[in-house]
């Protein structure tokens, strides 16, 4: 299967989407001198990564320390109370339409993006009884945001009126990195108060998405909260939809990729952890794992947080002692929790795909997985059942996850009160803490994509860039980024990218936003 030419792939309906053309050179290695790169991380990023380098003949190996492919969307076999084989994995992820990159990726496999399905809304709830979606918002700036307020219950023409005009003024005009000097010195909480941003929208829409970060808004940077907004809401006319996988993470993504990875030659060492990484005399470095050294020319360092930390602990040689000060002092957020529940009777039927939720205790979205899984679909039509997950976000560490999963139900039972009479056939929880924290003022601690060794590059979602993506995305983009420096050195041609505009989308919003003076206490509190 053949992907089409780099840049040509489908950017989206964004007229205005940015493309970002790949540095030129050769489409493979002069013969007799391949070089070899080791990326470490089977994620999005390190996937990424590896797939743009192979393709370029570069020699890869790509390590994994966990038995399966796909990082934070990995997923494995189960065998449930009843006999059936399921997949479990960490949750639900919204594959949004701004998600260019990582689309480019996944079209590796599926040039149609065929196994991505849209859900018709992005429905929120709050146990007030308040409720908001997006599927009637228009799409395009300034009349999506304008159509939220005309629509939204928790945000009115008098809340708009309220607002702090001078201080929500910067909203229209995101540019980076400058976002990250006015406000990453601030909470995202007390960002939302000082624009007066109406406290039941607050709860209803900014808290849901902050907490999309794994993060309480007083711990998240207001910097993260305002890129994106613009990237979802005012910076693209993509819109708040999104796409979901039609069958689980391996079989719809993962095993496909894999097989196009093996197809260009990458060997892939899964369940095998890098323990260390030592410099080689003449350039290169010397990679120590369980299946034996292995020298190579470059690394990409595709991992989490907590991985990146304990490589760099021991690799007392890696990069530079600054370098590795630095990623000591990364934070991995709070605790997350996915239950998943077989249930012997349906949900009602009109009840969403996925319904994000505030206000219900601990619970932060409810995915009905039938709506959208093949494989649950399966279940559910065999069983006359229903499979459903819960997730909550942010949770105290010292959160018990017994107690937690019950509250979960409860909550649960709360919001679809016709699950109440089900009986749960079996379950699974996955409570993980592998998430990158970003913290107020922790921007500029953050590890880019270069490093200050040039044949090291670190990609994923913890990583800082000068681009507007955030999420999925930014592994996605990071991990072609850390692949194009070491093509670059090698004369060889590089990737190119997309991107939602990097400013605001209006001249004449952007000039009012900065006759207005934004930011000015954010550029106080800044560090």
């Amino acid at each position: 299967m053949r992907f089409p030419p780099p840049g040509s792939a489908p950017r989206g309906r964004d007229r205005k989407a940015v493309r970002l053309p790949a540095h030129q050179g050769r489409s493979r290695p002069l013969p007799g001198r391949r070089p070899s790169c080791a990326v470490v991380g089977g994620g999005i990023a390190g996937i990424a990564a590896a797939t743009v380098l192979a393709e370029r003949g570069v020699e890869v190996t790509l390590y994994e320390r966990e038995p399966v492919l796909g990082g934070r969307l990995a997923g494995w076999s189960e065998v449930l109370n009843d006999g059936s084989t399921v997949t479990m994995s960490r949750g639900f992820h919204a594959f949004f339409r701004q998600y260019y990159n990582l689309r480019g990726l996944l079209r590796r496999i599926d040039p149609g993006l065929d196994h991505l399905t849209g859900l018709p809304d992005y429905p929120l709830q709050h146990g007030s009884g308040l409720s908001d979606g997006f599927a009637r918002v228009p799409r395009t700036p300034p009349w999506s945001a304008l159509g939220f307020v005309a629509l939204s219950p928790s945000f009115g023409w008098r809340d708009l009126a309220r607002m702090n005009a001078s201080a929500a003024l910067p909203l229209l005009d995101v540019s980076l990195p400058e976002v990250y000097h006015r406000y990453d010195g601030v909470s995202a909480r007390d960002f939302l108060n000082g624009i007066r941003f109406p406290p039941a929208a607050q709860h209803l829409a900014f808290e849901v998405f902050s907490r999309s970060f794994f993060a309480d808004p007083d711990e998240l940077s207001a910097a993260e909260l305002v890129l994106m907004f613009h990237i979802y809401f005012l910076g693209s006319s993509e819109g708040l939809l999104f796409d979901v996988p039609d069958e689980p993470y391996p079989r719809a993504l993962w095993n496909p990729l894999a097989d196009y990875l093996r197809s260009h030659g990458v060997r892939i060492l899964v369940g095998t952890a890098v323990d260390r990484l030592d410099p080689t005399p003449g350039g290169g470095h010397t990679v120590s794992s369980a299946s034996g050294p292995q020298q190579v020319d470059a690394l990409v360092l595709a991992v989490d947080t907590d991985g990146l930390r304990s490589i760099a602990s021991r690799s007392p040689m890696l990069c530079d002692e600054d370098w590795r000060n630095r990623v000591a002092s990364l934070r991995t957020a709070p605790p997350f929790l996915v239950s998943r529940l077989w249930l012997d009777r349906p949900v009602r039927t009109d009840r969403p795909g996925f319904l994000g939720t505030s206000g219900y205790g601990p619970l932060d979205n409810v995915s009905v997985l039938e709506r959208w899984e093949g494989e649950a679909a399966r279940w559910a039509a065999q069983t006359r059942g229903s499979v459903v997950e819960l997730h909550a976000y942010a949770l105290d560490p010292a959160a018990e996850r017994h107690r937690t999963s019950a509250e979960l139900v409860a909550q649960l039972h709360r919001v679809y009160p016709e699950t109440r009479a089900a009986r749960i056939v079996d379950e699974r929880h996955e409570l993980r803490s592998d998430c990158p924290l970003f913290v107020v003022g922790g921007h500029r601690d953050r590890p880019t994509v270069r490093t200050p060794d040039p044949t090291v590059t670190v990609a994923g979602d913890l990583v800082r860039t000068e681009y507007p993506v955030a999420l999925m995305e930014r592994a996605a983009t990071t991990g072609f980024l850390a692949a194009n420096v070491h093509l670059r050195r090698w004369g060889l041609r590089g990737q190119t990218l997309w991107t939602v505009p990097a400013t605001g989308r209006s001249a004449a919003l952007r000039l009012l936003s900065r006759a207005g003076g934004p930011g000015r206490e954010g550029n106080r509190r800044a560090p």
